[in-house]
Formats: C-alpha cells, sequence, structure tokens
C-alpha cells in the first residue's frame, strides 16, 4: 500500500522498503509515547486488511501544534466504500470519549479532495485563515500547501 503510485500520489513519494519496514515501529513508538496511534482498517465481515485509520500526535512545528490528528490511509481497491468515514467516526468518538480529548485535526495536501470530502462527512472543519505550508516539504512542492480541519468534542448540553 505505502508503495503503490496511486495511493501515494498525494504524499511526497511512495516509501521505500526500509521506511515500510520501519513503520510499525514507528506506529509502536506512538502507543509507548501517547497510548494511541495508528490501528490497521479491516472490512468487518470478511477480516480484510484494508489499510489502516487512527490518532496521532503531530510532530512538526506549525501554529496548531502540537495536535492530536485523525488520519487514514487505505489500499486503493478500499476507496469510495465509506470506509475511511465509518473508521474515522469511531476514532473521533474515542478520542473524545475513551481520551478525553478535547479537540482533534486533520489536514491533507489542498489537492487531497477525497480526503477533504472524509474531513467534512466527519463534520469537521475549516478556516481557510488556518491552512498552511507543510514545513517537510520543500518551497514550491505542489503537495506544500494544506488545509486543516478540526473538531471540538461535542456538546452535550
Amino acid at each position: 500500500m505505502n508503495a503503490d503510485a496511486k495511493v501515494m500520489e498525494l504524499y511526497p513519494a511512495p516509501l521505500s522498503r526500509a521506511e515500510a519496514e520501519a513503520f510499525p515501529e514507528r506506529i509502536q513508538r506512538g502507543f509507548d509515547d501517547n497510548g494511541f496511534h495508528l490501528y490497521a482498517a479491516e472490512v468487518k465481515t470478511a477480516g480484510e486488511f484494508i489499510g489502516y485509520v487512527g490518532l496521532s500526535r503531530t510532530v512538526f512545528a506549525a501554529p496548531f501544534t502540537s495536535a492530536i490528528e485523525i488520519g487514514w490511509r487505505l489500499f486503493f481497491a478500499a476507496w469510495g466504500h465509506g470506509y475511511a468515514t465509518e473508521a474515522g467516526t469511531a476514532y473521533l468518538v474515542h478520542g473524545f470519549s475513551g481520551l478525553g480529548l478535547r479537540e482533534i485535526t486533520s489536514f491533507k495536501a489542498r489537492t487531497n479532495a477525497r480526503s477533504i470530502a472524509v474531513m467534512e462527512r466527519l463534520c469537521m472543519l475549516r478556516n481557510a485563515d488556518e491552512d498552511f505550508e507543510h514545513p517537510a516539504l520543500p518551497v514550491g512542492h505542489p503537495l506544500r500547501p494544506h488545509v486543516l480541519y478540526r473538531i471540538g468534542v461535542p456538546d452535550t448540553s
């Protein structure tokens, strides 16, 4: 999945074999450091691995960090079936109810229309004044402009 050109077209580059092999260690460090991170996503009825979804702590410097981000990456064959929205909804509930978070963010390259649509289906809100240039990408890189979406703890009154 991390080497699939279609899946990775809106990321700076597909992961190398070494980066892909190190990815589970990075996820485990997130669990060790924060008690949460990314989880494997499966189709419930078949138990088929389709990617990952979860919460992670933002590790780069930006005006909105240190933030908790909800994110996902799915195999291309899993796109368009509502899996990211379904899992994202569950992780928002977990973040607010299970972890006691007050706010969850999500950010994607401005050109990532599919993920932006998921963020909007999750009822996350964008303030265009908070859009930013991703500091890990060089100035002028087409994926450097990012949108930032947020959602706060639901009002229960």
